[in-house]
């Protein structure tokens, strides 16, 4: 069973040396959505969520909504634990995968291969996982031979299938994707949706912070939205 709990959460990061506070301030709401406090000490906190809370078990499919900079992003980087609260509780059950970031941890003067074994494992797979993947990665991205070669030798779109096969790889029981792949000639798209759909199809729990209500209406069953810091569901 798949479980994603959370209890009055709340995520914050400083600002250290804040000057010119009001031109700061509106600065940081326009680009974050959070809430803007600052101490004595001219250290500016941006609370960018606000005690949280949700449940989530087998079968849900979530749609995150909120204009850009309401802190999407930061709450399935809490989701997968690579942001950590300041207060409340977070429960995780089952094995979190995220799509935020394709090609995090690449590195242009490796191969192909070495790339494989690099992002695979910053992803959180062993090497014997990722060694399992290989043929999977190789089939998919087509790209041969070139996977021997250092990827700054590959165009961007050969890139990108090799960032967006990696991150794919994995078969979660918690997925949470950041936006639905997008890049690239419409062979490969059309290619990346099908993946795509069968991971979807195969995780328990799965959330989508996307702007597109028709891909949420496709995928989701629940939408929740996401503003200065506070999370309520709704209704599309």
């Amino acid at each position: 069973m798949a479980l994603l709990k959370f209890e009055d959460v709340t995520v914050q990061y400083p600002i250290y040396n804040a000057k010119s506070m009001s031109l700061r301030n509106k600065l940081v709401q326009v680009s974050t959505g959070g809430v803007v406090s600052q101490n004595a000490s001219s250290v500016v906190t941006i609370t960018a969520l606000n005690n949280v809370n949700f449940e989530l078990r087998d079968g849900d499919s979530i749609g995150l909504v909120g204009h850009n900079g309401a802190g999407k992003t930061t709450l399935l980087r809490t989701m997968a634990g690579i942001f950590t609260p300041v207060s409340g509780k977070i429960t995780r059950q089952g094995r979190v995968a995220t799509i935020i970031e394709l090609g995090a941890g690449m590195d242009e003067e490796l191969s192909g291969y070495e790339n494989i074994y690099r992002m695979g494992m910053l992803l959180g797979s062993s090497q014997a996982e990722i060694s399992a993947m290989v043929p999977e990665i190789e089939n998919f991205t087509e790209l041969g031979d070139f996977l021997q070669l250092p990827v700054h030798t590959y165009s961007t779109g050969m890139k990108m299938r090799l960032m967006f096969a990696v991150g794919t790889a994995v078969r979660p029981e918690i997925l949470l994707v950041d936006e639905m792949f997008g890049t690239g000639d419409a062979a490969f798209q059309a290619k990346a949706q099908e993946r795509m759909k069968a991971l979807i199809g195969n995780a328990r729990i799965f959330v989508f912070a996307s702007h597109s209500t028709d891909l949420i209406k496709q995928f989701c069953k629940r939408v929740f939205s996401l503003e200065h810091g506070k999370l309520v569901e709704i209704s599309l």
